[in-house]
């Protein structure tokens, strides 16, 4: 294994590079319950992608996401990290190759910001430059100054406290991210800052994620793909866009609202429809979209088709430019492709459904 504190600080080599999550007939049952918590479950997450368990409360997906990490042993099926059984490893080693944020942040309170980041490289035997570089570095990834690193969490909000519970989880630069609901205790606007900040995040370091929610826009927002459990099973595993134009039965299609138009347009974003289209427009061809004057319409590619169609309504545009992350044009997008989109969607409703295993 490379010595992890000679990692890049850029997060994209060594021991750091995403690896793939295989589930093989995971089952975990507690004792005196009347039914597994989770019941045969099989699924493979691909390395640097970001999946989301979606389900109602008491559906299995916190104690999956717990098994991978061995919080909870299985009773059954094996779990493998990059080709490695979970139990080949001791858990403690285990764990600290990986990432892990949840809920309630779990920052040490009489530890500043500094050492709360640094637990588990400190751990790990990293020398105290490459810490405080690491944790500089990871400071203005999520977003906040490096001022705060002698500051103690109760100095912080909770938005900020989350923001450093990210930075800890990533600063042994593990290859694989687990969140269980870590935004649910935010408010409604610091949580869509905080959703954003995470994609871009995951655009420059490309860790594996698998995230925890029951927040069925939360979901959307973030997933490449998406596994829907109902009672300890595997419902649907698939794309937003599949889930959405293709639910596998009633309570798939009751949870994410297929049938109602405006809700399955908030549910899709930008690059759904991008990806779907196929080829991007190259620099010339955007012509004069290339270089938009400030403060001119523009959709980004996290920003749903709801909204965009709104945008199309209020300019008075038939076409709409595309922008990344850095704000930089990359494609556009017109009233016909969100006709194509929809057109998409209700084929897809009307056409027998097919689950994928």
């Amino acid at each position: 294994m490379p010595d992890q504190t000679k990692l890049p600080l850029n997060d994209q080599a060594g021991g750091g590079a995403a690896a793939e999550i295989v589930c093989e007939e995971v089952s975990k049952q507690f004792e005196n319950a009347t039914r597994p918590a989770v019941d045969r479950v099989s699924l493979t997450v691909d390395a640097g992608s970001v999946v989301v368990l979606l389900g109602p409360s008491g559906c299995g997906k916190t104690t999956l996401l717990k098994m991978v990490n061995r919080l909870y042993e299985p009773t059954g099926g094996k779990i493998r990290i990059g080709g490695i059984e979970v139990h080949d490893l001791p858990a403690t080693e285990l764990r600290r190759r990986i990432g892990y944020q949840i809920q309630q942040v779990g920052l040490f309170p009489h530890m500043n910001i500094a050492m709360n980041i640094s637990v588990v490289p400190r751990l790990l035997g990293w020398d105290k430059q490459k810490i405080a570089r690491r944790s500089e570095y990871l400071l203005d990834m999520v977003g906040l100054p490096r001022e705060y690193l002698p500051r103690y969490p109760r100095q912080l909000s909770g938005g900020e406290q989350q923001r450093v519970g990210l930075a800890r989880a990533l600063a042994a630069d593990p290859s694989i991210l687990l969140m269980d609901e870590p935004f649910a205790a935010i408010d409604a606007i610091n949580r869509a800052c905080l959703q954003d900040e995470l994609n871009e995040i995951h655009r420059k370091v490309k860790k594996t994620i698998l995230f925890v929610t029951h927040d069925v826009e939360e979901a959307f927002r973030l997933a490449d793909k998406i596994v829907i459990m109902k009672e300890g099973h595997l419902v649907q595993y698939g794309t937003p866009l599949e889930i959405v134009t293709r639910p596998c039965d009633a309570f798939v299609e009751e949870l994410v609202g297929t049938q109602n138009m405006l809700r399955r347009l908030s549910l899709l974003n930008v690059q759904a429809v991008l990806d779907s289209r196929g080829g991007r427009q190259t620099a010339a061809s955007l012509g004069g979209l290339a270089n938009l004057p400030e403060g001119s319409p523009r959709v980004h590619v996290s920003d749903d088709l709801r909204s965009t169609l709104s945008l199309l309504l209020d300019s008075g545009t038939e076409i709409v430019p595309v922008v990344d992350y850095q704000e930089r044009p990359i494609d556009q997008l017109s009233f016909a492709d969100l006709k194509a989109a929809l057109a998409a969607q209700t084929a897809g409703a009307q056409a027998p459904a097919v689950e994928e295993a």
